[in-house]
């Protein structure tokens, strides 16, 4: 995926955060996509907004753009995407950090931070015991 492609798919992923989902990290990497997100509640219909929704959503919108500067139609995504439920703070925070190390494992930058397609939500985790006197 050409690097103006990553932009655009990063937009993507942030455009509905804060509003359908609540985005900890995105990391768009050459030929994948890795998010942690949480759904937010759809107030109208009073339950939380589908992941499948929220996927169609982003993948619709990123593959549009890329056909539209490309002039052409077709597929861009997979149809299925692979989610996990992560049931703690603590494994947030280890899976955060998993998906922010992941430019590095792939050999593309020497330090996450030097990844131009990351975006992350600095956090404070809430069970971390006070640093002692």
């Amino acid at each position: 995926m050409p690097d103006w492609a990553r932009d655009v798919v990063l937009e993507c992923c942030l455009h509905d955060h804060g509003a359908r989902y609540d985005l900890h990290v995105a990391v768009v990497m050459p030929d994948h996509v890795h998010l942690i997100l949480i759904p937010t509640i759809d107030a109208e219909r009073r339950a939380v907004i589908p992941l499948p929704k929220i996927m169609k959503a982003i993948k619709g919108a990123s593959a549009h753009q890329i056909n539209h500067r490309l002039a052409r139609h077709g597929s861009i995504w997979q149809e299925e995407s692979f989610d996990r439920v992560l049931r703690s703070s603590e494994k947030l925070d280890e899976k955060i950090a998993y998906i922010l190390h992941n430019p590095v494992r792939c050999g593309l930058v020497r330090e996450w931070r030097e990844y131009s397609w990351i975006w992350y939500r600095d956090r404070e985790n809430p069970y971390t015991p006070e640093p002692l006197a």
